[in-house]
């Protein structure tokens, strides 16, 4: 079974800092990708960040301030946030991708239960 748990989620000033972890389990003998994406309530899940290999991506609203790291061996993605704003307030989620592997747990989506974040003012 394939679990993904988000962790480091707190409440900070504007221009502090956060570090989020992510860690994917259940995924022996896959090909997978990890992504962070977030939501406000009655809002949509957006997009934040993703890692694909040496390669980033960022949303437009948080590029600069945050940085996506992953550790393949621990299936750990990271992302660490700085120079908060307000509108960074909202649950951060870690979404796995699975593309191919030994079994059919290997392709699929997986969504951990998120990890809230309140930026004030």
């Amino acid at each position: 079974q394939v679990h993904v748990v988000e962790s480091g989620g707190g409440s900070v000033q504007a221009g502090g800092s956060l570090r989020l972890t992510c860690i994917a389990s259940g995924l022996t003998g896959c090909t997978f990708e990890m992504a962070w994406y977030r939501q406000v309530e009655g809002k949509e899940r957006e997009f934040v960040s993703t890692i694909r290999g040496r390669f980033t991506s960022y949303a437009d609203s948080v590029k600069g301030r945050f940085t996506v790291s992953r550790d393949n061996a621990e299936n750990t993605l990271y992302l660490q946030m700085n120079a908060m704003k307000p509108e960074d307030t909202a649950m951060y989620y870690c979404k796995v991708e699975g593309q191919s592997g030994t079994s059919s747990r290997c392709v699929g989506d997986y969504w951990g239960q998120g990890t809230q974040v309140t930026v004030s003012s």
